[in-house]
């Protein structure tokens, strides 16, 4: 579902990744680890097509990114959830009104973004909190919103950017534990971390990144 085919992506300011080749099979979940700055970002930007690459392609879900053109994208990241550390929730919305923006940019109907978003809270046990805003919640409850958000869409590919890394260990399991949730329904996950530990004792394959290369 997800493949990347001699895959180097350079910036500017010279960082990036090199030469990168592997695959995500659908309903996998695959943690993509290595410390700050060692490209993990940069390849789930890759996959959301928020960058293109410098050479080679990556192709998700039959999208390539060698032939894309940029009314596309749109139609890919319908089918491509992304969380993020810092949530990036909106503050003047409450929590009903954070998630239902996902259906509401693809102009779904009322009736059914009301019944998808209540659905969605539900899921991540926050359907008592949606009349919240983000400034009224914990950490972790904002970002079961922002998984919420994200699961709104049915995707089939959940993109996880260090989504514990401003959580405390408790709460970072508590994460983990929900992700692995949804993955069990059929929703690929590939998420980037710097956390060794919580991951260690998991048996989701891993793609080890240093200096934007893989090492194992």
């Amino acid at each position: 579902m997800i493949d990347f085919y001699n895959v180097s992506h350079r910036y500017s300011r010279g960082a990036g990744v090199y030469d990168l080749n592997f695959s995500v099979g659908r309903g996998e979940f695959v943690c993509v680890v290595g410390p700050s700055g060692a490209g993990k970002s940069t390849i789930l930007k890759l996959i959301y097509m928020d960058e293109i690459p410098s050479t080679g392609k990556v192709v998700v879900n039959n999208y390539d990114s060698s032939m894309i053109e940029k009314n596309s994208i749109a139609y890919l990241r319908r089918r491509v959830g992304m969380i993020f550390q810092d949530f990036q929730l909106l503050e003047d919305r409450n929590v009903f009104d954070n998630v239902a923006l996902a259906l509401e940019v693809m102009h779904a109907r009322k009736k059914e973004i009301k019944k998808r978003v209540l659905e969605s809270l539900n899921s991540v046990g926050l359907g008592h909190r949606s009349q919240y805003y983000p400034q009224e919640l914990s950490g972790g409850e904002q970002q079961r919103v922002s998984i919420a958000r994200a699961i709104i869409k049915d995707p089939v590919v959940l993109l996880a950017d260090e989504p514990t890394g401003n959580l405390d260990p408790v709460v970072a399991n508590e994460i983990l534990t929900l992700l692995k949730r949804i993955n069990e329904k059929g929703t690929a996950v590939v998420m980037a971390t710097h956390n060794y530990a919580l991951i260690q004792n998991t048996p989701f394959r891993r793609i080890h990144i240093e200096h934007g290369q893989m090492v194992d």
